[in-house]
């Protein structure tokens, strides 16, 4: 039910937007329980469940690993654990954006019945996505494990003179944390946006499915800015530097590398973080700037 300062406030205005989003983080049960319902009946009757969720993890990423490793001439060892992360992190950013977009549409019965929070609906979505990610989690924990002697050590991806040297292993893994924060914040808003929008506009999602893919193959997760740069390394024609710097305008880029270079112990840069930050407060901006104006009508574009 609304709260009194909700029902004082103009029908569009930040204060009741803020009430909507405050009321649906307390509304933790119902967001976490209906979330954990679809991930079940997604594997009602399976042998193992949930747990499919790992092993198709473990099987993509041993296979792009391979493959990846055989076409570049990495090692395996540093490759892989890079490779995994990458594709545990790109799956939840992946499931914000597609399933963000279908999140209100997908649960037009129950806003239509419901009298609940519009923010509980976006909350469903990120949470679901990141038990997906939790259950991944495992992979990451199993690749630690069987190469953590060459990832304890400094070491290189690409075997070449002059090949940027990575760290290895080191405290900075506690660094993954905020960036997994971080991360969650973003899914948030990018939920919240899209899927307002998508409900009003229902061409959205199938641009959405049209240009994912171009994003995932312009993201550095089957393969590294490392490689890159060594293939480009002494180019006279200045191109090797301008296709670094375009793949850096890639913002999934920064999010990724937050996380996961902590986790496989590469070297960070903290204009990773200062770009992941400003897009945090500009998305939640917008966001918010939508959830004033276009709360109340979802129930009815739906």
């Amino acid at each position: 039910m609304p709260t009194a300062p909700e029902l004082d406030a103009p029908p569009k205005s930040l204060r009741r937007a803020l009430a909507d989003l405050g009321a649906g983080v307390r509304a933790r049960e119902l967001w976490a329980l209906l979330a954990w319902q679809d991930i079940k009946q997604r594997y009602r009757r399976s042998s193992l469940g949930p747990l499919w969720i790992t092993v198709g993890m473990a099987v993509t990423a041993l296979a792009l690993g391979v493959v990846n490793s055989a076409l570049f001439g990495t090692s395996i060892s540093t490759l892989l654990p890079s490779i995994t992360t990458g594709l545990i992190l790109w799956n939840f950013m992946n499931g914000c954006i597609v399933e963000g977009s279908q999140t209100f549409i997908e649960n037009e019965g129950m806003i239509k019945q419901l009298p609940a929070p519009v923010s509980v609906y976006a909350l469903r979505t990120v949470w679901r996505q990141a038990l997906y990610l939790l259950h991944n989690l495992v992979v990451y924990v199993v690749i630690l494990v069987i190469f953590f002697g060459k990832l304890s050590h400094p070491y290189r991806l690409v075997d070449r003179p002059g090949a940027l040297l990575h760290p290895g292993l080191s405290w900075e893994i506690v660094l993954a944390v905020p960036g997994l924060v971080l991360l969650l914040l973003n899914g948030a808003w990018v939920v919240l946006l899209l899927g307002v929008v998508s409900t009003r506009f229902r061409d959205v999602p199938p641009v959405i499915q049209s240009f994912i893919t171009m994003f995932f193959y312009a993201t550095p997760i089957m393969w590294s800015m490392d490689q890159v740069r060594a293939m480009n390394e002494g180019s006279t024609e200045g191109f090797g530097s301008i296709a670094v710097d375009l793949l850096q305008l890639n913002p999934v880029y920064h999010f990724v590398e937050i996380i996961r270079a902590p986790l496989v112990g590469q070297q960070q840069s903290w204009t990773h973080w200062l770009v992941a930050g400003v897009l945090t407060i500009l998305g939640w901006t917008l966001a918010l700037a939508v959830l004033r104006n276009y709360r109340a009508r979802v129930a009815y574009w739906v």
